[in-house]
């Protein structure tokens, strides 16, 4: 199981201000690697404010370690996700307008969507994760048999009956709106 994923999001966006390629963010991918990182983890959006489509592909040709790739599962997404095929997938309820994640899925009104999201990307073989706030409901609501049971290799039978959890601690944010161009 990775320990260490480190999201490279910011070193696109330095990237994308200055234009060009210059700090190129698929030699600091291999550089963090080299540092002992177990990982990788990207955010592109569809602005393409940081990490890009492209990034992402460039990236799991090279990548030695665990690729995750989060974002909104829109289309456009679940369509990367599947052909690129990253060891896991971070669903993240964005909206198109939304400077940065500042929120977790509704799991008791968007359980199904989930699931069947979920479903398409474990028969790649693609470990899900879910970006949720930190309330029991909304832990419990995906805790429940669904087709979360059916979670593929390579993540250990003995984990847990849901898929890996990231508890983001979104009470600590801001509740004002952060100056755009920051995500």
């Amino acid at each position: 199981m990775t320990k260490l994923s480190v999201n490279i999001n910011k070193i696109a966006v330095v990237r994308n201000s200055r234009g060009g390629n210059m700090p190129d963010v698929v030699r600091a991918a291999l550089d963090i690697e080299r540092f002992g990182a177990d990982g990788i983890t990207v955010h592109p959006r569809p602005d393409a404010r940081h990490i890009r489509y492209d990034d992402v592909r460039d990236l799991k040709r090279v990548l030695t370690t665990e690729l995750n790739v989060e974002g909104n599962p829109i289309p456009s997404f679940v369509d990367l996700v599947l052909e690129v095929v990253p060891a896991q997938v971070t669903l993240v309820p964005d909206a198109h307008d939304a400077i940065t994640s500042n929120a977790g899925w509704d799991t008791l009104t968007n359980r199904d969507f989930l699931t069947g999201v979920a479903a398409r990307f474990h028969e790649k073989g693609i470990r899900v994760s879910v970006f949720v706030d930190p309330d029991p409901a909304m832990v419990r609501r995906l805790a429940a048999p669904t087709a979360w049971s059916s979670i593929p290799k390579p993540m250990p039978a003995s984990t847990l009956r849901v898929p890996m959890l990231r508890w983001h601690p979104t009470w600590l944010l801001p509740k004002r709106r952060v100056a755009r161009g920051w995500g």
